[in-house]
């Protein structure tokens, strides 16, 4: 099934990209969230003037994503966990916990955008990558200390 990307979707493409996706995938989540639309022939020619609309709202979100990224980048958090020994957590640092924390500091960052891979499992400190638009990316200092 193909689709046209209304926003930016990881690990999938960008806004106004035309994806080839599974059929359960665009009929049952990316459509009904508006994060997607069928590309059938009469859409595929309004892309075009949809482009046009899609670059302005892309910059748009860049603006304010400078904006963000200036007040975000190089804040520090902590997140406390239980240790065992050599230092290994108990479980992992995922990115629903650093979007929590991050929201109690202020910022409102949905968790798919932090980028932990599979998340951190040692004490230590990081730098974690949150994106914040298409190319804009600001650095958060993770600091993970045990409970």
């Amino acid at each position: 099934m193909e689709v046209i990307l209304t926003e930016d979707v990881p690990n999938l493409g960008e806004m106004g990209e035309i994806v080839k996706v599974a059929p359960g995938y665009g009929r049952n989540f990316l459509i009904p969230k508006g994060m997607a639309l069928p590309a059938s022939a009469t859409e595929k020619k309004a892309l075009e003037h949809k482009k046009r609309q899609i670059e302005l709202r892309k910059e748009r979100e860049r603006e304010e994503a400078m904006g963000v990224q200036a007040k975000l980048d190089g804040v520090s958090i902590t997140i406390p966990k239980r240790v065992a020994e050599g230092d290994a957590l108990y479980g992992s640092v995922t990115s629903r916990e650093i979007a929590d924390v991050l929201k109690q500091e202020g910022f409102e960052l949905e968790h798919r955008f932090i980028e932990v891979g599979r998340g951190i499992d040692e004490l230590g400190i990081y730098k974690v990558p949150v994106k914040l638009a298409s190319g804009v990316y600001a650095h958060v200092v993770l600091w993970v200390v045990a409970m």
